[in-house]
């Protein structure tokens, strides 16, 4: 063995045992989560004194314990935790069973509230399990970790949430890019994409592998782009959709809007911007520049829209127009990131989301059912 071998080796003994050091850490902290949240929940149902305590139980059992990373946000998602994925009973308690240390110290406490959590044999389970599209509560428990599950959680729709368990799995996504997919309606994309393999290897190589240290306010509905019939969806599908159905979406957004171009070419200091859609408005009598997002709205969003908005009013505006108005399509937006990423910009920004005609759920069904993960 010479030094280079040597360096080879320890280098995968680190990286190896690291990998393993962090799964077993995910592993108990999703085990723990549960566990708590199946106390509350136990608690909240059958507690001799809940009454006590009612509405504050939780910020009650933050100020109790005292513990760090333990508050009332916390307790809550694991609340939710629990109540979402009963099925992690299993797997929980065999990972409990096979730690000694933890089998002595938890089995007496912790056996009457799992013997009344829900179980394989309850109906409504019995009915979820039929489903080829439910991820086996096994591969849950050991291939996503505990802030993956947190992640996913929120997710009402249980085909959705299904859907994002299974491409995280499979794509070996970290929490960043799980919840960047997520932002940018990769479930709604999969689902209006005819070649649904070609969409998840493009998403695929935009994926960060997960390492152990990775442990106007009115949605504009674009059912009418017929983005069914394309096999991928970027920004430009978006943007050429809307204009080959030009006439619908001016009505949806409102009367007096007229088409003046597309990727309005902006000249700034030698460097060239491009406007996506630009209108002018007959009854407002002022432009208006449209930029379409295909994913959540983020600050710098809302300063190129004021860059643009800038060079109008300098150099396109005329002297009986009034000042343009920009219109920040976004899937998704959060009133308070808004707010403060607009304060100070032009008042005539507005940030508005907009959502796409969703596949029917037997399609997203059939859709999972037929991945291999």
């Amino acid at each position: 063995m010479d030094f280079e071998a040597l360096v080879k080796h320890i280098s995968t003994i680190q990286s190896t045992l690291q990998a393993q050091a962090a799964h077993a850490v995910n592993l108990a902290l999703t085990a723990r989560n549960w566990l708590m949240g199946c106390y509350i929940v136990e608690f909240e149902q059958n507690g001799e004194d809940r009454a006590a305590y009612g509405e504050q139980l939780l910020k009650k059992l933050e100020q109790r314990l005292n513990v760090k990373g333990l508050n009332e946000r916390r307790f809550r998602e694991f609340r939710r935790l629990y109540l979402v994925y009963p099925q992690l009973k299993e797997p929980i308690a065999q990972y409990i069973l096979a730690g000694s240390e933890i089998r002595h110290t938890l089995s007496a406490e912790f056996a009457d509230p799992i013997r009344r959590s829900p179980t394989a044999e309850s109906s409504q389970y019995i009915q979820s399990a039929q489903n080829k599209w439910i991820t086996p509560p096994e591969k849950l428990f050991s291939r996503l970790s505990s802030t993956h599950l947190n992640v996913i959680s929120p997710i009402d729709n249980p085909v959705k949430r299904a859907f994002y368990e299974m491409e995280a799995i499979r794509g070996c996504w970290s929490v960043k890019e799980l919840d960047r997919q997520i932002n940018s309606l990769y479930y709604e994309r999969s689902g209006l994409s005819k070649n649904k393999e070609a969409l998840s290897a493009l998403v695929q190589r935009q994926a960060m592998p997960l390492q152990p240290k990775d442990i106007i306010n009115t949605p504009v509905t674009m059912e009418f782009l017929g983005l069914n019939d394309r096999a991928l969806v970027t920004e430009s599908d978006l943007e050429q959709s809307i204009l080959d159905n030009l006439q619908r979406f001016l009505l949806e957004m409102g009367h007096g809007f007229c088409f003046e171009a597309r990727q309005k070419r902006i000249l700034i200091d030698g460097d060239y911007f491009f406007a996506d859609l630009v209108f002018y408005h007959r009854i407002l009598k002022c432009h208006v520049i449209v930029e379409l997002k295909i994913d959540k709205f983020r600050h710098e969003y809302a300063s190129q829209l004021n860059l643009y908005l800038n060079y109008f009013k300098a150099e396109v505006m005329q002297p009986d127009d009034n000042p343009p108005v920009g219109i920040l399509l976004c899937t998704e937006k959060g009133d308070t990131l808004v707010k403060y990423a607009t304060a100070g910009l032009d008042p005539n920004i507005f940030v508005q989301k907009y959502m796409i005609e969703l596949p029917t759920e037997e399609e997203i069904k059939k859709f999972i059912s037929t991945a291999n993960y």
